[in-house]
């Protein structure tokens, strides 16, 4: 007899995507970040095309956006969202203000002198660089050397990075990403801060307090005591060693000049003001800058790195690819141009993956809703198993109706508090948007 023949069970067809998703998660989003950025190096290439086309394209990105709101499906989870989000963007501003005290300390603690006198440290990045320069072909260095991207093209891509949410290119909630970014960046900074504030390095541009600061040229009355009387001489070096206390005499320095700061006047002696900075101690500040000492590690890679494990995690594709490329540019060109040693670029890299890794609690591209599916499947196994020997159709329904429910979102607000939350997202972010491209374009 012949065998009879055995009907293999078909696979399931794949579930056809929405069009949205179709038309931007299938390398839609990045074609629209290359666009970006290829839009914006135009400045270099040829300034009136850039003119014309980059209205245009942040016009078109913006229209998309606003057409696409009104079908969100997850409005509640950003809803849900809105709090966590807020809370990291107040303690990232705190870090930031943190970071910026510090900053100018370390800036002005050492004095004008010590500034214009302090030899950079060796850096052998910066020598391979160089070394390359001589051996490469002339249209290589040119593409190391080009200002492809820069801070705000980093920013920005993290923008249209949680923008996509709109579209289903990237897991919902958009707000939970912004979350994660945001508080790993603020712990980021405030790592950063901690490490420079501990050890002054001397800058790899000598002129460049010079240039950017108004401080005494005379050392802080702290390093008068503590630092310039064992600074050369080995002997006292050696003997402040052994008897662990400060002997020496401290010179004949000015005093230090004092402005009536109120409340604020223990800021005093950190910021070390001078009289023709402006009256209060937030005008100096906004002039903190990105300092003048070598600052462990790099603020502008630890942006790059973050950025680019955002897109890595929630999106991946050729696009994340491009984004590490344009990551490692970014970091040969900081030594290059000696923003910072070799160090602080290698540093920002790993201490970025690191805390990305870390802050996974906050927001994963993983799908939870079907891990709570499964785990309720899970608890009603053996009661489906028993309705499916009893053939009780009603109570199998009943049974996955659960199990669907447990993936489900939930919802908890009315459709006007959605609506008006949707509205008031839409607006807030793209002025966010407007404000970071108008005081970052220039890096």
């Amino acid at each position: 007899m012949a065998k009879a023949r055995v009907l293999r069970p078909k696979p399931p067809r794949p579930r056809p995507r929405s069009s949205s998703r179709g038309l931007l998660g299938f390398g839609g989003l990045g074609i629209a970040a290359a666009a970006y950025v290829g839009v914006d190096y135009l400045r270099y290439l040829s300034p009136a095309w850039h003119d014309r086309l980059q209205p245009a394209l942040w016009a078109a990105l913006a229209l998309a956006a606003a057409a696409r709101a009104p079908f969100y499906r997850h409005w509640s989870a950003e809803l849900r969202a809105a709090l966590p989000f807020l809370g990291s963007i107040a303690f990232m501003l705190a870090a930031f203000l943190c970071e910026a005290i510090s900053v100018r300390f370390v800036s002005a603690v050492m004095g004008l002198q010590w500034h214009r006198s302090a030899a950079p440290l060796p850096d052998t990045g910066q020598w391979l660089l160089l070394s390359l320069n001589e051996k490469l072909p002339q249209s290589i260095v040119n593409l190391l050397r080009a200002h492809v991207i820069t801070l705000h093209h980093y920013l920005m891509l993290f923008i249209m990075l949680g923008f996509s949410v709109l579209f289903d290119c990237i897991k919902a909630p958009g707000l939970g990403i912004a979350t994660r970014y945001m508080f790993t960046m603020a712990i980021g900074r405030l790592l950063r801060t901690i490490t420079f504030i501990a050890t002054i390095l001397p800058s790899a541009r000598p002129w460049c307090a010079e240039a950017r600061y108004r401080i005494p040229p005379h050392p802080h009355p702290w390093s008068q005591k503590y630092y310039v009387p064992y600074a050369s001489d080995s002997n006292a070096i050696r003997r402040v060693i052994t008897h662990d206390m400060a002997y020496a005499a401290v010179q004949a320095y000015p005093d230090e000049y004092r402005p009536d700061w109120g409340r604020m006047s223990f800021l005093v002696d950190i910021l070390r003001p001078t009289p023709g900075e402006g009256p209060s101690w937030y005008h100096l500040l906004k002039k903190a800058s990105g300092g003048c000492n070598d600052l462990m590690y790099s603020g502008h890679m630890l942006v790059a790195v973050l950025t680019a494990m955002a897109w890595t995690e929630a999106y991946g594709g050729w696009i994340s690819v491009a984004i590490w490329l344009l990551v490692l540019h970014s970091a040969q060109r900081e030594i290059r141009e000696r923003h910072h040693y070799s160090v602080d670029c290698v540093v920002a890299i790993y201490v970025g993956i690191f805390l990305w890794r870390m802050t996974g609690f906050i927001w994963s591209a993983r799908d939870t809703s079907r891990a709570r599916r499964l785990a309720k499947l899970d608890k009603v196994q053996s009661r489906l198993i028993h309705a499916a020997k009893d053939s009780n159709i009603d109570e199998i329904r009943g049974l996955l109706k659960e199990v669907e429910l447990a993936g489900q979102e939930k919802q908890g607000f009315s459709q006007r508090a959605i609506l008006a939350f949707a509205a008031g997202t839409i607006i807030f972010t793209l002025s966010c948007v407007l404000i970071a491209f108008t005081m970052t374009s220039d890096g």
